[in-house]
């Protein structure tokens, strides 16, 4: 069975420039995302998708393959980690190559290691899924939630949970911003990172960080240091 690692990163992050290849406690932080894909050994290629040159070079020394760059169409600010995933499968078909299983890694997931990536292709294989990704819990229960209207009032947005006791709300869970294990063949029939027949594995807290400003580049380092010592 052939896998591909997909670590999409490209050059035009806005709100943290250059964030993916941006130091991340000593080393760019696409680094750990392409050493946790080789580490685990479970891959024929790991490649990264980029339109910048300079994220391609550094990858490139991180141990990673860039066959080829990405189009313009894939690297705007609307395009989805879905077009990027086609468009990659579609280049490699026209070349003749195909792979059972493709693995869509972020670039900016210092967490990501070899166990999460191993743990979830066995789930993936084990309970004849078709598509794996991680997630973690919300730390408070989402029925709860409160929203601003527009005359900037606070009010509950489902006010029939007023009186339910926080213990009884079952968990939920949201994207880890990991990564997305997922069989080739469902892809190119759902263009969905997350199937119908799909299933996660659940991470702690203090394995994952939205990456979206400089507070949470600190909030990760953080965690990271707490992790790893």
């Amino acid at each position: 069975m052939n896998k591909l690692a997909i670590i999409p990163a490209r050059g035009g992050s806005k709100r943290i420039p250059l964030k993916n290849i941006k130091e991340f406690l000593g080393k760019p932080i696409i680094k750990y995302s392409i050493e946790g894909a080789i580490n685990c050994a479970l891959f024929d290629e790991v490649i990264v998708s980029t339109d910048d040159d300079q994220i391609a070079e550094i990858s490139k020394n991180c141990g990673a393959k860039v066959p080829f760059m990405r189009s313009k169409e894939t690297s705007d600010d609307f395009s989805t980690l879905s077009d990027v995933v086609y468009e990659v499968i579609s280049k490699y078909i026209s070349e003749g190559k195909q792979f059972d299983y493709i693995c869509c890694i972020l670039p900016t997931a210092p967490f990501i290691n070899s166990k999460q990536l191993s743990d979830a292709f066995n789930k993936l294989e084990n309970e004849s899924l078709d598509s794996v990704c991680s997630v973690f819990k919300f730390s408070y229960p989402l029925f709860r939630s409160f929203e601003f209207t527009e005359d900037n009032k606070l009010q509950m947005i489902w006010p029939e949970n007023l009186n339910v006791r926080s213990q009884d709300f079952k968990p939920t869970y949201h994207d880890a911003g990991h990564f997305y294990w997922i069989k080739t063949s469902e892809f190119l029939k759902e263009k969905s990172l997350v199937c119908k027949n799909g299933s996660a594995i659940i991470l702690s807290e203090l394995e994952s960080q939205d990456i979206d400003n400089e507070i949470d580049w600190k909030l990760a380092e953080l965690k990271y240091k707490l992790l790893h010592d």
